[in-house]
């Protein structure tokens, strides 16, 4: 076991390093590329990624990375850093304030830690298993709502929803009739995030990457909530497919999605 807590320290000062040059860069003219018809990337998500990653390799050379742009290829190791330099780009492209940098570290495949910065607030989200989660150092603990009826939920919609018939447009739909409220912030990692302090009661999506999930899934556990695939059973940043809950109403949200969607089978 790698000292976790060099590690975190080192994760925490990229990642609000990181967050500095999005937040300066942030409404400059910058460049953008499609990644496709709706997939963005932007020259600064690229300069955030190589900052990153050249930080940890330079710190801790024998571990392995996985990111979202140029860095994604990587083997799994012992030790694998799960980088996204900006959740949140199509966000960013357009000048609209919700993005961040997520940042998660697996040691033997199990999440260890997690870092979510969020410049625009100036606000740090970390997690450590089995030691809680924080906001700039307050803990966090997940809401106390009991019913889907009065829950506040978020999700987001694939990249390629216009091109795949299976979207999370149906789902939306029940979901809206089932609870006081849907909010759609276009950035996974801060949706997670919300779960986590409780100003959220849940959080569905489909089609995530690592990336997106890593430090999340950290955040949430940590602050007593859970998080499974749609089918209930305990979820991993490598499935396709994410439920994030306070506990109390996570067998509802199964229960819609069992209703108006089959997920994404392991047979597609």
């Amino acid at each position: 076991m790698p000292n976790i807590g060099e590690c975190a320290e080192l994760g925490e000062t990229v990642a609000r390093e990181a967050g500095r040059i999005l937040l300066e860069r942030f409404r400059t003219d910058f460049a953008v590329e499609h990644k496709g018809t709706v997939n963005l990337v932007t020259e600064v998500d690229l300069a955030a990624e190589e900052w990153i990653v050249s930080r940890i390799r330079k710190a801790f050379p024998s571990h392995s990375i996985l990111a979202e742009e140029k860095h994604n290829s990587a083997p799994a190791g012992d030790i694998r850093w799960v980088i996204d330099p900006l959740d949140g780009t199509t966000n960013y492209a357009h000048g609209y304030p919700a993005f961040c940098v997520s940042i998660g570290l697996e040691v033997g495949g199990e999440l260890q830690w997690g870092a979510v910065f969020d410049p625009v607030r100036d606000e740090l989200y970390t997690a450590r298993r089995g030691g809680g989660s924080f906001c700039n150092g307050v803990p966090l603990h997940v809401s106390k709502a009991a019913v889907l009826d009065a829950g506040l939920l978020a999700t987001g919609f694939p990249y390629d929803i216009r091109t795949d018939s299976q979207t999370n447009l149906e789902n939306f739909c029940a979901f809206a009739l089932r609870t006081q409220g849907l909010r759609r912030s276009g950035s996974a990692a801060l949706d997670f995030c919300g779960v986590a302090a409780g100003c959220l009661d849940g959080f569905w999506e489909l089609k995530l990457n690592p990336w997106d999930c890593a430090a999340g899934y950290m955040m949430v556990r940590e602050a007593g909530g859970m998080v499974t695939n749609f089918r209930g059973q305990p979820g991993s940043i490598y499935d396709r497919e994410v439920v994030a809950s306070n506990c109390l109403i996570h067998r509802e949200m199964l229960a819609v999605l069992e209703t108006t969607s089959k997920g994404i089978r392991d047979s597609r």
